[in-house]
């Protein structure tokens, strides 16, 4: 429910702040006093166009909050500022948010009747809803059984689809897989191996040369660094002061031997053998195509190879499989026509009974002339329910958002909401009295206290029959304020509803037979 509205620099409103309560609250006031601007409030709210004429005169900006409960308990907070110039910012929580998602959270929690935009019961979406509900349409059963052939269809296509579609993916992975055998990979880090073995094999002379070339430097027969090494060993030997150096040339000594012995080693190692270097090149050739294929290394071949035989594995035994997986198919497809031909008997039999208790209320709302038709396709499951209304006798049937006017489509609603007993937890009212009177608002007025027993509803009235019904009464009138006009709001009860209602009676709220007449119609709605 609405719990708080505050309006600040919107139009002639400077600065209004409405507390509301449960049930059933009439705003009156006099024509152009400002009512109709608390109904533009909560349309801005709910993410309804925001017009930069709607800022007061010298403001900047026009600005808009709305406190809410929600059905679970939980509090929202929407808001909405609407520059003079530029574009609008909305806010949910506090939080910034597009008109769209003001839209969206506002659906949940209210519902205008004269703002089209917000009338969720114009939307076929919810009227064929609300005919579920009335319906006792349980469409569990429904929703399980798509559930279920949605995801069958999803096992029945990763099995590959046909026959031909399969037999294609059989062939195109047995080419692949074979080419991947040929190649037989040792191992993800074959190539990397192969590299190494090439650069060797390739450089065998070079290396082999300088190999030996660098051990006779080292330990050749004449003239070696070992030797002269050697030499200056035994030359500090014979003096005892330089035993530290003597013994760290030793070390050397013994670390170019070392050196020496591994250079012979390696010389003798590094042959040259063509065949093996072309087979190694070849080789890596191979890989590399493969590879190009596949992935970025051995290990993506690989890694494709294992997941390509599962796959195979699967398709061979997909035949087997997908056919038990159709025939499954078919029974929910069964299945799913007769549940949906369930709803859809129940939806096209409780479709004429709603329109006729509908049709119930129009007369005692001053829409006698109208009829309502709740169309729905003659087999399966009638998803496209509709509701028609013909707002005068001998008029065309049109969807409810185009047939009718302001008030005729708020007192359609009403009678609507009265046989559904549905909708959000807030529900609003403009032009409901629009062009009637008498006993019709009486009875206007008992059907919207009917209504308000199960949700809040605000109704923007002008006349004192539907007022009087309500819970509560907030009055708003034009006040002056520093040279300008101003728009109040003020909760009247006690003597103070008696002399409103008195003015919209006879227009002099101290009449003292308009009194009487007040105190009168409140007694009536009391007794309802």
């Amino acid at each position: 429910m609405l719990v708080e509205l505050r309006a600040r620099e919107l139009g002639v409103i400077a600065d209004l702040h409405v507390v509301l309560d449960p049930g059933l609250t009439a705003l009156t006031g006099e024509t152009g006093a400002g009512k109709t601007l608390v109904v533009e409030a909560l349309a801005l709210l709910l993410g309804g166009r925001a017009d930069p004429s709607v800022v007061r005169s010298g403001a900047d900006e026009a600005v808009v909050e709305g406190r809410f409960v929600d059905e679970s308990g939980e509090e929202v907070v929407l808001g909405r500022v609407v520059p003079a110039s530029g574009r609008s910012r909305g806010f949910v929580d506090g939080r910034m948010a597009p008109a769209s998602r003001l839209a969206e959270r506002g659906r949940s929690l209210v519902d205008l009747y004269g703002q089209h935009e917000h009338q969720s019961l114009l939307h076929q979406s919810a009227q064929r809803q609300a005919l579920d509900r009335y319906a006792g349409v349980d469409l569990g059963p429904v929703r399980s059984l798509r559930s279920r052939i949605s995801e069958l269809d999803s096992r029945i296509a990763s099995l590959g689809g046909d026959d031909r579609e399969r037999a294609r993916e059989l062939d195109l992975l047995g080419f692949e897989l074979a080419e991947i055998d040929a190649l037989g990979p040792r191992s993800a880090g074959e190539d990397e191996q192969l590299a190494e073995e090439e650069a060797a094999l390739a450089g065998a002379a070079d290396l082999r040369e300088a190999a030996w070339r660098a051990y006779d430097l080292l330990a050749g027969e004449s003239g070696s660094v070992v030797e002269a090494a050697g030499n200056a060993l035994a030359s500090l030997e014979r003096h005892g002061p330089l035993g530290a150096s003597s013994s760290r040339l030793r070390s050397t000594i013994a670390e170019l031997d070392d050196v020496a012995s591994e250079l012979r080693v390696a010389a003798e190692r590094f042959e040259e053998d063509p065949v093996r270097l072309a087979a190694v090149r070849e080789r890596r050739q191979r890989i590399r195509a493969v590879v190009r294929r596949h992935g970025e290394s051995l290990a993506d071949v690989l890694a494709f190879a294992k997941d390509a035989r599962r796959r195979v594995a699967e398709l061979a035994a997909g035949d087997e499989a997908r056919r038990a997986l159709e025939a499954e198919r078919d029974a929910l497809a069964g299945e799913l026509a007769a549940a949906e031909r369930e709803v859809g008997d129940r939806r096209r039999e409780a479709a004429p009974r709603l329109a006729r208790e509908v049709e119930a209320h129009f007369s005692e709302f001053a829409l006698g002339g109208a009829r309502l038709r709740v169309e729905s396709s003659a087999s399966g499951i009638a998803d496209d329910s509709e509701m028609l209304l013909a707002a005068n006798r001998g008029e065309p049937f049109l969807p409810l958002a185009r047939a009718a006017s302001g008030g005729e489509l708020a007192r359609t609603m009403l009678a609507l909401r009265l046989v559904l007993a549905t909708g959000p937890p807030t529900l609003v009212f403009d032009e409901v009295d629009a062009g009637i009177g008498g006993t019709a608002a009486l009875a206007v007025g008992r059907a919207l206290a009917e209504v308000a027993r199960a949700r809040q509803v605000l109704v923007v009235t002008h006349l004192a029959q539907v007022a009087a019904h309500a819970d509560h009464q907030v009055a708003v009138a034009k006040s002056e304020r520093g040279g300008r006009t101003v728009t109040v709001a003020s909760t009247v009860s006690g003597d103070e509803r008696i002399a409103e209602l008195s003015r919209m009676l006879s227009g002099q709220p101290r009449s003292v037979a308009a009194r009487e007449h007040a105190a009168e119609l409140l007694e009536v709605a009391r007794r309802r």
